[in-house]
Parts: C-alpha cells; structure tokens; sequence
C-alpha cells in the first residue's frame, strides 16, 4: 500500500503529516499492513531529518506561492508550478499511489493535479477556520475531507466532510514539570511559567514586544521563549543587555526551536501560553489544556490567524491580543489580567480542553487506509 503526503511548506502543514504518518504506521501494524510506503511530495522536505528517521521518501515538486498583492514572482510562479505539476505527473505515472493526503497549501497543487489526472482517490485536511484556495478547488474531486474547526465545514459538501481536528504528533503530549524544570533550569517555587512561541520561524513583533517588558515581567514570572533559530543570537544578546541589573535574569529561557520533547514538558510547566495562531500551534495548545492569548499573523492567507483565533475564542479559549495593537503596556496588561483571574483561567482551560480532538490522526488515517483498500 502506498500513501503520497503532500502539503504546503510550512511546519503548520508538515508536522501534521508527521502526525498522520506515524498514526497510519501504527495502525497498518494492528492490522499487518505490512508494505504501507509513504511518500512526501512537495517544493522542499522541510525536515529531512525527520522524514529520515520516519522512513518516508521524498519527491520534490516545485510550486509557486498564491500572492493577492503585485509582484514580480507572480509572472514566475506559474512556470514553477507547472514545472512541478509536469514532475508530479512523472514520478507518480511510474509509482502509483493508492491515495493521496493532502494539507493543503500551494505546495500541495502539483500533487494533487498528477492525483487529478491518473483518478488517484484524495483526502484533504483543512486546517484553518477559513479553506485556502487549493483546498476548495480540490474539494471538488476529493473523496473525504476533513477539518480542524467546525466553521470550515458550510464551505465543503456535507457528505463529505468530518470534523476530526488538526492532526497533532502523540509525542508533543505528555512530559512531567519535574523534566522542564530540569531542561529549562526552572525556578523552584515560582509557580507562574509563561510560553512564548511564534511558530516554527518565531515572530519578530513578538519578540520586540516581549523583550521590553521582560524586567517587570520576570518579577512574577519565568519565561520560556522559542525565539525562531534564526532569531536565536540576536534575542539572546539583547535580553543580556536589558536584564544585564536585572536580579531576575536567570528567569528568562531563550531557545531557537522546541523540538518534540522540549514543547511537551513545556507544556506541563507553562501557566500561559502566548502564540501565533496557527492551527498547528492552536491544537497543541488546545491538547495541553492551557489559557492562551494569541496574536494572529496580520495579512496571512484568506486572514486565516485571524479567523482561527476568534473561532477558537469563541469557545472562551482564548483571549485575541491583534498585532496592531501589540504594545509592551498592553501585553503586559493582558498577561496581568489573565494570570490575576483564576476564573478566567479556569474557563480558558475547560474551553481548550473542549476544542481538543486527541484522536485525530488516528481517525484520518482510518479513512486513508479505508481508502486505500477500496482502491487496491
């Protein structure tokens, strides 16, 4: 049996993949499935590493980005994605899978016109609360679709949709506060730890903002802060100069990438979590059952941060800070007011813990093999 994933290139898309791919192995050994091969097309592999360890091949298959503002590229993307598509047809007209999962994304289109062309069964996965452009035109041919946020679903036919949630990877839940305490050198007895991540790149007005109210936040709090790698050196050298006389110092954890462990024993130790709002990063959050306040990516893609923030506050979740008005005072106000109502956490909590869908990869993968079998 062979699966081709394919997806945009963004952690927001591969990590679920990863998430469904280990379900599907999984369940492929209850059943004795034993020839399941899993393919990952798109523009780039994200995470060779990864896709190494999971024993997942590769196909590259170029695709330009879907823009809605001018730019020179889009007289070049299209060239790009027909280059890809031309390969996706190839590789796939020698190596035929029995079905195809796709997350969605413009680095999903080649793979799902070979899939289109040669009648290869599809199952798609929205993840956001508002179906990107690729998405809704594969929805079209698709034999499943599944969701992440119920609102997606009026976009879709009924009799094809599930709401399942985002697929999230089993090994980014669990982990102890004894082991964060030990890997991020915690505090002992400072109860109130805040997470701070901006998605797998980390966000620079985040960042910025964090950064300034770090010496009167650290008098209450710790802070572990995924700063982005690439980001790394810089925040780390401006935090030692802001809180060079700061008694608190030691209170601050800067680190470019949590990988797997590190989110997961993060996760028991934070008391808040303040985030992008990805789905990906909504889900996690939602799983660890923890009070957020999220800070929705202005201008991303059918505004879909946005959307997926408000779609998750309104399960009283979250509180939604915009970038417009991310400001050190306000940040630093919002965060007072949540960790001061013990209330308010308590519903944040429940409200999290009630949009969680643990077995969400392992329902996508029920259908991918269902599939599959029917299409063999």
């Amino acid at each position: 049996m062979k699966v081709l994933l394919t997806g945009g290139g963004t952690g927001g898309h591969f990590y679920p993949l990863i998430a469904v791919a280990r379900a599907l192995k999984d369940r492929a050994e209850r059943e004795r499935i034993v020839d399941l091969d899993l393919v990952f097309a798109a523009p780039a592999p994200y995470d060779e590493k990864v896709l190494r360890e999971e024993g997942i091949a590769f196909i590259k298959t170029p695709a330009g980005k879907i823009r809605r503002y001018f730019s020179l590229m889009n007289f070049v993307d299209p060239l790009k994605t027909a280059w890809g598509s031309f390969k996706a047809i190839i590789a796939i007209y020698f190596d035929f899978p029995d079905v195809v999962f796709s997350k969605g994304g413009s680095g999903s289109f080649p793979a799902l016109v070979a899939a289109r062309l040669f009648g290869i069964p599809v199952i798609i996965h929205e993840s956001d609360a508002v179906p990107g452009k690729v998405t809704k035109w594969a929805a079209k041919f698709a034999k499943r679709i599944a969701v992440s946020f119920p609102q997606a679903a009026k976009y879709f036919p009924s009799e094809k949709v599930a709401y399942t949630g985002n697929p999230v990877r089993r090994e980014v839940m669990g982990g102890s506060e004894e082991e964060a305490r030990d890997i991020f050198k915690l505090e002992p007895g400072l109860q109130t730890t805040i997470v701070v991540y901006g998605g797998s790149q980390g966000a620079e007005p985040i960042n910025n903002v964090l950064l300034d109210i770090l010496p009167e936040l650290l008098k209450t709090a710790q802070v572990v802060h995924q700063t982005g790698t690439k980001n790394f050196r810089e925040i780390e050298g401006r935090a030692k100069l802001i809180l060079e006389k700061s008694e608190f110092r030691q209170r601050y954890h800067p680190i470019g990438f949590l990988d797997e462990g590190q989110l997961r024993d993060a996760s028991k130790a934070a008391t808040l979590a303040i985030a992008r709002a990805g789905a990906s990063t909504i889900s996690e959050i939602a799983l660890w059952g923890k009070p957020a306040i999220l800070i929705p990516l202005p201008h991303a893609a059918q505004d879909h941060q946005r959307e997926n923030a408000y779609a998750y506050a309104r399960g009283g979740a979250c509180v939604v800070l915009e970038e417009q008005n991310l400001t050190p005072h306000i940040l630093l106000s919002e965060i007072r007011k949540v960790l001061g109502d013990s209330a308010a956490m308590q519903k944040m909590s429940q409200g999290a813990q009630l949009f969680a869908k643990v077995d969400a990869a392992d329902r996508i993968a029920e259908e991918i093999i269902k599939l599959a079998l029917e299409h063999s």
